[in-house]
């Protein structure tokens, strides 16, 4: 009994991180390239009582007695399907249509990757994010600049005065991952690659495998509330009965300890 108190707590601890995963989703259903996040679980260890195959009497048998310990959360693995593209009519707003992310300079120095689109220009004329980090690799509007064109395939060019034909500015890039699940969320819709993740594959967008990008139009969140309203259910009431189990295992214990 004291082993079903133990069990059922780590039963609650679990869904509770569920809880949490699904609470940060729905928190974000309107933020613009978020990926919604599910948890997974484990068992844990087991208690062998006796070992398969074994009897009592040191004879083979067909099944032993194991005691599983409980179960925990060994992941929160990301959905990196696309979210719904919504048109906003901004020059400077990408969606990105497929695979990829945008590769931005934080502040350190060090390079993070994000699908939120929603570019501006600074003070000095460079694009950047609306957290002000600019892209890599950088580029420029000039200040004459009437208009600004970005092709599906990250080519940047804008028109300027007194001129006929546009002028280049630069090429936007996308990042792809051996594996994206191994990306570490960093907050501010931005990602950081590491070991799990593997090396950025960085090029240009329609090559390799790569999404291409829509000008005028942002992707949304790809969390569906009414997925997550069930799961949101299931958690609760897993929760509950967990927590019924330690009323049950409880009271057992009470009876044990009143016998006379």
């Amino acid at each position: 009994m004291l082993r079903a108190l133990h069990v059922a707590a780590t039963g609650m601890v679990a869904q509770q991180t569920r809880l949490d995963s699904i609470a940060n989703n729905l928190a974000n259903a309107n933020t613009t390239g978020f990926k919604r996040q599910h948890a997974e679980f484990e068992d844990l260890v087991y208690q062998n009582v006796r070992t398969p195959g074994r009897t009592a009497d040191g004879g083979m048998g067909p099944t032993g007695v194991q005691l599983g310990l409980g179960s925990r959360v060994v992941a929160t693995a990301r959905h990196w399907g696309q979210g719904s593209i919504v048109q906003t009519g901004k020059e400077l707003d990408v969606a990105v249509e497929g695979s990829g992310l945008l590769p931005v300079l934080r502040p350190d120095g060090t390079v993070a990757y994000t699908r939120d689109g929603a570019l501006k220009v600074d003070a000095d004329g460079r694009i950047v994010t609306s957290a002000g980090l600019p892209l890599e690799p950088p580029i420029s509007v000039p200040p004459d600049a009437t208009a600004v064109t970005i092709s599906p395939d990250g080519r940047v060019s804008a028109q300027r005065q007194g001129q006929q034909a546009p002028s280049e500015l630069g090429q936007l890039q996308l990042a792809t991952f051996p594996n994206p699940d191994g990306l570490q969320a960093l907050g501010h819709n931005l990602f950081g690659s590491g070991a799990a993740s593997g090396e950025a594959l960085v090029g240009a967008p329609g090559t390799d495998g790569r999404g291409v990008l829509q000008q005028g139009a942002l992707e949304g969140s790809n969390v569906e509330v009414v997925t997550e309203m069930i799961d949101m259910i299931g958690a609760q009431r897993a929760y509950e009965i967990n927590s019924k189990v330690i009323t049950a295992a409880d009271e057992m214990l009470r009876n044990a300890t009143n016998i006379r």
